[in-house]
């Protein structure tokens, strides 16, 4: 069987409708997981919101604060945050430069993610 790889350059991607008014372009989309990539400025944040579904976030540039459920952390590059499903959480950029976040949910959500 052959195989076709497929690559994708995330700054050509064209950034997705989404409530929390940041950079967001999907890297992977299938029935079996959903990655995007966030790219938040300084003074971004996202709406505190619910996802139906764990996720995992992995920081790819800069700093910034997460919250899941009470509880708030600062976090840079290179770490990695789980965030289990049905709990809140959020993200705050607060630094004077551009976050970069990868965000992986699995499974793939069937449910939409409910803003608070």
């Amino acid at each position: 069987m052959e195989v076709a790889v497929i690559v994708r350059k995330m700054s050509e991607q064209t950034p997705a409708d989404n409530p929390h008014g940041v950079d967001v372009r999907r890297a992977y989309d299938s029935k079996y997981a959903l990655s995007s990539v966030i790219t938040m400025k300084p003074g971004e944040k996202l709406i505190r919101h619910i996802t139906p579904v764990d996720v995992f976030f992995y920081v790819l540039e800069g700093s910034g604060t997460v919250e899941v459920g009470e509880e708030r952390k600062p976090v840079s590059a290179d770490t990695v945050i789980e965030s289990p499903s049905g709990i809140p959480h959020c993200w705050y950029n607060e630094s004077k430069e551009n976050l970069r976040v990868l965000v992986v949910k699995v499974p793939r959500p069937t449910a939409k993610t409910q803003l608070l």
